[in-house]
């Protein structure tokens, strides 16, 4: 009979492995690489979740592993962008590449019905050789070749049927705008591998979000039908229970964590905390994830005691130089002065010239 793990084990597991029970002084790259990838779908993400799990982590460190090429950027877990180490990148690619696939059926399967998808992908493939191209760009381009084509369906498409990385400064610190393309063989100077297996994915899976079911890897990763894989390497993994009787896997080196203090911490929205598990109760209740996780977002929260206490938003208006956090509270706060603390700290991460304003009130 596997040991039954309770919540209070699982969450403090969960929140060492993600270097939340206490800041790491490893350097960004070792975090990057510990936590498989950080969302990045807004420029921002990834440096407040480097932040809050790194100590003295400033904003450049992360832009130079981008400038560097050590890190990329680029739709990978989920079909949502994420930051990788570059080599991470080259083999998580390929396996989520159903996914992305599946995403863009779904998006756009019906304005692409009659499209030759393989011609599509190896124009698009040409045009990026040695170039880099916004998906505005690309798309105007494949347009001259197929006048009248939807120039969405365009560049959503190839951003599906081709692998490419986005270059920075897309994708740094407060900047926005255009997504670019890039082949990863001209900017990392290596392409994707060739058809690899998901077993160091799971295994990397496990080390940094474990232990976790089937579904839970499933939800994270964005791949499916994925029990024979673990079934296969069963041999080879621990066995648990949570205490519903659901069977979790972890690696047989990996500690757990059965009851440690955690401190406070601000994480953005779409942190993989939140995300990586078909069950989210070691983190947050059910009610709070309808709060948190509506349609395709999940809202920046505050960790309590490790656990899921409030959202929370900051505005910064650069001109007037103004920054304000506005936390909402799901509870009172056992322990206020802690969450000021690490508010303040946030701010001057976030808006280290400005005038800060903290604004805390019950969730409405």
């Amino acid at each position: 009979m596997p040991r039954t793990l309770d919540q209070r084990t699982l969450n403090r597991t969960t929140l060492d492995r993600q270097l939340l029970l206490a800041r790491s002084a490893m350097p960004p790259l070792g975090a990057v690489e510990r936590l498989v990838a950080l969302q990045a779908q807004d420029p921002n993400l990834p440096y407040y979740g480097l932040w809050s799990r790194l100590t003295g982590f400033h904003q450049q460190q992360l832009t130079d592993l981008l400038n560097d090429r050590s890190v990329v950027r680029s739709s990978i877990l989920r079909g949502t962008q994420h930051v990788a180490t570059a080599e991470d990148f080259r083999y998580v690619r390929p396996l989520v590449q159903r996914s992305l696939l599946s995403g863009r059926q779904a998006a756009f399967g019906r304005t692409t019905k009659d499209w030759d998808l393989d011609e599509l992908a190896a124009r698009a493939r040409k045009l990026l050789e040695g170039r880099t191209l916004t998906r505005p760009q690309l798309a105007r381009e494949l347009a001259e070749i197929w006048p009248g084509r939807d120039l969405q369906a365009l560049g959503w498409s190839v951003q599906a049927l081709v692998p490419v990385v986005h270059p920075p400064p897309s994708g740094t610190w407060n900047t926005w705008g255009a997504t670019p393309f890039a082949l990863p063989e001209d900017w990392i100077g290596k392409p994707p591998h060739d058809d690899p297996t998901p077993d160091h994915l799971i295994h990397r899976y496990l080390a940094a979000f474990g232990p976790a079911s089937v579904k839970d890897f499933q939800m994270w990763s964005g791949m499916r039908r994925m029990d024979a894989d673990f079934e296969r390497l069963r041999p080879g993994l621990r066995v648990y229970q949570d205490e519903n009787g659901v069977e979790l896997f972890d690696l047989p080196e990996a500690a757990l964590v059965e009851d440690a203090p955690a401190p406070v911490r601000f994480l953005p929205d779409l942190d993989n905390l939140l995300l990586a598990y078909a069950d989210r109760t070691r983190v947050m209740t059910n009610e709070q994830r309808k709060v948190i996780c509506v349609g395709a977002w999940v809202k920046a929260t505050l960790l309590v005691d490790g656990r899921v206490h409030g959202i929370w938003s900051l505005k910064h208006d650069r001109k007037a130089l103004h920054a304000k956090l506005t936390i909402e509270l799901f509870a009172p706060l056992p322990d206020e002065q802690h969450v000021q603390e690490e508010a303040e700290a946030l701010l001057r991460f976030a808006a280290p010239d400005s005038e800060h304003e903290i604004h805390m009130a019950p969730l409405r």
